[in-house]
């Protein structure tokens, strides 16, 4: 299996151009929150039309997992915490949004919400319990937030993650979390857009400028994960201990690249 994993593009529509033109070479697309953008000028009504349009798009063309981000939220729970009901309308197409999990030839995508106080949260810690008891050759969660204390997580000055996730984490053993949220992370001393945490690899490409995201490949055949920013490309073998500095990925193909 080869999946694309971008996260945070906030309603910068080259950028989902490129990640619509790029779909078809990949079995799936994981896109890991904030699809919106709420300082942009554009009404976040408007731009959930038109996310949902891409999202459609997108899953014409291969399998297609998005959670929320912060920046997704536009409704509130019966306690009056915040979520993204928009992004279930989705799943009528086809897309696997918020509390879903999906098998892929054996590897179980759990979708995890952003959650916005304890009553969400207890939902998430429900829904990463009822899925470690599902069978399944590999474990990837898809989590907005990256772990607190990870480098994943570093803003320059400090660690901005999430304490939650870091205990989940070191009590269920995943395989691989997919993250976004800090953008800078991987783009300052110290930060990283890869780390590891006992036998979890935790991912977070990054948010750059430009007609095209920042994003990781992940492939199978040999099981490894890509990177690919402003900032050059780096790569990881998953088998392997992780080594730092990380060194280049071998080959890229050219629809990553281009």
């Amino acid at each position: 299996m080869r999946f694309l994993f971008v996260s945070d593009l906030h309603y910068v529509l080259k950028q989902l151009d490129w990640l619509v033109a790029a779909a078809a070479h990949v079995d799936l697309v994981v896109i890991g929150g904030d699809l919106l953008d709420i300082s942009n000028t554009v009404d976040p009504r408007v731009q959930i039309v038109v996310i949902l349009r891409y999202l459609r798009e997108l899953r014409n063309r291969t399998r297609v997992i998005a959670c929320s981000g912060n920046h997704d939220l536009d409704a509130r729970n019966e306690v009056g915490e915040k979520y993204a009901r928009w992004i279930s309308r989705a799943d009528a197409f086809g897309v696997y949004t918020d509390g879903h999990c999906v098998d892929v030839n054996g590897t179980l995508f759990t979708v995890c919400p952003w959650w916005d106080g304890p009553k969400s949260r207890d939902r998430v810690a429900e829904q990463l319990e009822r899925d470690a008891a599902r069978p399944k050759h590999r474990w990837i969660w898809v989590y907005h937030s990256p772990p607190a204390g990870s480098p994943t997580s570093w803003v320059g000055k400090r660690h901005i993650g999430d304490d939650d996730l870091a205990a989940w984490i070191v009590q269920y053993a995943p395989d691989v979390v997919l993250t976004g949220h800090i953008h800078q992370s991987p783009f300052v001393a110290n930060g990283s857009w890869v780390d590891r945490i006992g036998d979890t690899w935790v991912f977070n490409p990054g948010r750059q400028i430009g007609p095209d995201p920042a994003r990781i490949l992940f492939d199978d055949d040999p099981l490894a994960a890509s990177w690919l920013s402003l900032a050059g490309a780096e790569g990881v073998a998953l088998d392997q201990p992780l080594r730092r500095p990380i060194p280049e990925p071998v080959a890229l193909p050219h629809w990553f690249i281009a």
